[in-house]
């Protein structure tokens, strides 16, 4: 899955999207200018290729990549707060707003958002609140409402950062974030929210964290066989996709450059690799990569939008209304 530099394809990224490597591509905020803009961008790229998944980083609060001409998305974090702790309206607001995030996006044609956090909220600034709870159960409860509003649009949900990235304090965008904490405390409360949500099969989806758990595996989750084949594929019976998170993060180069990257990710169990910020480094991959013979487990394209689930989420004026309102009401505190 690779990125864009503008709001318009060039004639390099035409080529490297008709490569049949890329299976993905990912918005970010300097990919849009407006409505108007981002569906003619969304649709040039679909007349190249149909079949890509097109996502985007769209939880709300401080990520959230489009601002004018969408509805503003609280942070997941604020929406149990506002709704004075009473989590029976906590989570019928969660829905609503995962109905809202996701109808915005499928009216542009955007397959999919990399959503929802469900990291618990602890000591890292770079997650705060972007988790829904401090609480395991109130994670799940929250979580797993806002999936069903997403699903009622007609778009998959993506976990993360599995197993947990919420208690480390550096950031693996520009860090190397390590957790010391033991195995049996990691299962006992950060991954519970993924083991849940896994057991009651409403993940589709799930991106692995930059963080290295040096009591459990010496490489970060998204380089590690332990914590994607052991333990998701074969303990949790994950059967959905595994994308890697962004291999251009700092937390992705200890194991080295982007081909070394690249082949620890899909060794480990990622079904599909990100590499955001760097033509040159998707250049290199798609012309000097080694790619493996065998195919992902699980191809991306299983999380394309359910056009039909879309269209009629689309003609629902009353509930997408309804959903702003809630949005507006949390933003304004």
């Amino acid at each position: 899955m690779m990125d864009l530099l503008s709001t318009e394809m060039n004639a390099q990224e035409q080529v490297q999207l008709m490569h049949p490597m890329v299976g993905g591509l990912i918005l970010f905020s300097r990919n849009y200018q407006d409505r108007h803009q981002l569906c003619t961008l969304v649709a040039s790229v679909r007349a190249l290729r149909p079949d890509l998944l097109i996502a985007v980083d769209h939880e709300g609060g401080r990520v959230q990549r489009f601002i004018e001409g969408f509805s503003k998305i609280p942070a997941m974090g604020d929406i149990l707060p506002a709704a004075k702790h009473d989590l029976q309206l906590a989570k019928c607001w969660a829905t609503e707003l995962g109905f809202l995030m996701a109808v915005e996006l499928l009216s542009c044609d955007i397959d999919l958002s990399f959503a929802p956090v469900l990291d618990l909220n602890g000591i890292s600034q770079v997650i705060g609140t972007r988790a829904f709870s401090d609480k395991p159960d109130e994670v799940i409860a929250l979580a797993g409402a806002f999936i069903q509003g997403m699903q009622d649009a007609g778009m998959a949900a993506v976990g993360k950062h599995f197993p947990g990235h919420g208690s480390v304090a550096a950031d693996s965008h520009i860090a190397k974030p390590l957790d010391e904490r033991s195995e049996a405390e990691i299962r006992a409360l950060d991954m519970v929210p993924f083991q849940h949500l896994m057991g009651a099969k409403q993940l589709q989806g799930v991106m692995p964290a930059h963080v290295i758990y040096p009591k459990v595996d010496p490489n970060p989750a998204g380089f590690s066989s332990y914590w994607l084949k052991q333990v998701l594929r074969e303990e949790l019976k994950f059967d959905g996709v595994i994308f890697s998170d962004d291999l251009g993060m700092k937390g992705a180069g200890v194991v080295g450059g982007y081909s070394a990257r690249a082949r620890a990710a899909i060794e480990a169990g990622c079904d599909m690799i990100l590499l955001c910020n760097d033509s040159q480094g998707v250049s290199e991959l798609l012309t000097s990569f080694q790619w493996p013979e065998q195919g992902p487990q699980v191809p991306a394209r299983k999380l394309l939008a359910n056009g039909a689930q879309a269209a009629k989420a689309l003609e629902d004026e009353s509930r997408y209304l309804a959903a702003r309102r809630i949005a507006e009401q949390i933003c304004m505190g």
